[in-house]
């Protein structure tokens, strides 16, 4: 069964009032990057997901809430981070999955064609 996690990629305080408290240094924003894990793979996905938390009044400030202010200010931290790439990395149950279906595959064909016989 796969496993979503997620890492975090850039974390950055924001001098914008906060919609809740209205204080202007307790806002944090958080931009985080969905991991895959299950048996076969590892695998980091391009999906980005940002959380905006005031330390302040101790909430968690979603999108709905959002000023324009704050608006403008999450647009120029997103293009402001770099992500990694996209990836993949097979664990050994992969490989040996792999491996054994093209040993069964190759015999196949060489009993299908006559070079073995069983």
């Amino acid at each position: 069964m796969a496993t979503y996690k997620y890492f975090t990629l850039k974390e950055a305080r924001l001098s914008n009032n906060c919609p809740e408290c209205y204080s202007n240094d307790g806002l944090e924003i958080t931009f985080k990057q969905k991991f895959v894990e299950n048996a076969f793979y590892k695998a980091i996905s391009k999906e980005i997901v940002s959380e905006i938390h005031c330390y302040n009044c101790n909430t968690s400030i979603f999108p709905v809430r959002w000023t324009d202010d704050i608006e403008s200010v999450v647009a120029y931290q997103k293009r402001a981070i770099e992500p990694r790439p996209k990836s993949i990395k097979l664990k050994p149950l992969a490989w040996v999955v792999i491996v054994l279906d093209l040993l069964i595959v190759a015999a196949i064909i060489l009993a299908v064609t006559g070079v073995i016989s069983f």
